[in-house]
């Protein structure tokens, strides 16, 4: 894809500010919408009725900007072609992560990355990840070449907490998702190792997970598991967004054998297990499965 450095500069500011904007409204939008509405997004999973409203607001927004050539949400299966693909950028969205969530009233949030090149894609072709956190307060992590930035959001505007958001030098939780009797023995053990060495932080909604993660250090993982040997996580809407941010604030990614970036992107909604978080954590789970 080719376009002039301002123009992609402010297509990629326009993104982000699009994103930042609708966040207070898809949180806001969270309430009577909590229910399942009968259809199966392309992975197999229910849809929540938030699930279906949130990615519509994005899709409408996101595709509009000058600039997007795709738009892509984990909900649903095909691209959506919004402009010319040799001059644009592609945008894979998870509308919201941890969807299910709302019935118990925890953390959720929004992932979003931004492709250089035509979906399916590698993640070595993003030049911008992100994610926002629906907490107590609506917090957004922005990762691209110069680092990580985290806001908060609060009435549509962004106020800047940090440009140089990086994992801190001791870590302190871990989080692994999937049922633990579904994990591979060489998992178990890795698990019963690092329990005495950091805190267990598990919230059942990637984004929270991953930001307890940037906030103290320490791992998260989403594993191959003896169900689902793929893991059940997106390369494209998690794992390769994700994979970016932490890359970009001093830490790594794995799919249990190498960077999540360089995983072969060959299906849209293609699953790959995910391993983020510290590069100590994230080298020792590659040992043990080796």
């Amino acid at each position: 894809m080719a376009a002039s450095a301002t123009r992609r500069s402010e297509t990629l500011e326009s993104i982000v500010n699009v994103i930042a904007r609708s966040a207070a409204e898809i949180r806001q939008g969270l309430v009577g919408r909590r229910g399942a509405v009968e259809a199966e997004n392309p992975s197999g999973e229910v849809q929540m009725e938030a699930d279906v409203w949130a990615d519509g607001i994005l899709r409408r927004r996101l595709s509009a900007i000058d600039g997007v050539a795709q738009y892509a949400s984990e909900e649903e299966p095909e691209v959506f072609e919004c402009g010319d693909i040799e001059d644009g950028f592609a945008v894979a969205v998870d509308p919201l992560d941890g969807s299910s969530n709302l019935q118990s009233n925890n953390t959720m949030g929004t992932i979003f990355g931004v492709y250089d090149q035509p979906l399916p894609a590698s993640g070595r072709s993003l030049v911008t990840a992100g994610f926002v956190l629906y907490g107590p307060i609506i917090t957004m992590a922005v990762a691209n070449e110069e680092g990580v930035s985290e806001y908060e959001l609060s009435g549509g505007e962004r106020t800047l907490i940090t440009d140089d958001l990086t994992l801190p030098e001791d870590p302190v939780v871990f989080g692994f998702g999937g049922r633990a009797q579904h994990w591979p023995p060489a998992i178990e053990s890795y698990v019963e190792t690092i329990r005495t060495e950091l805190k267990l932080r598990y919230g059942g909604a990637m984004i929270g997970d991953v930001n307890q993660v940037l906030s103290y250090g320490g791992i998260f993982a989403y594993p191959t598991l003896e169900t689902h040997e793929n893991g059940k996580l997106r390369l494209q809407f998690e794992g390769n967004p994700i994979g970016y941010v932490l890359k970009q604030a001093g830490g790594r990614s794995s799919d249990g054998t190498r960077s999540l970036l360089d995983v072969e992107a060959t299906e849209l909604h293609q699953r790959t297990p995910v391993y983020v978080g510290s590069t100590e954590y994230v080298d020792r789970l590659e040992a043990a499965l080796e």
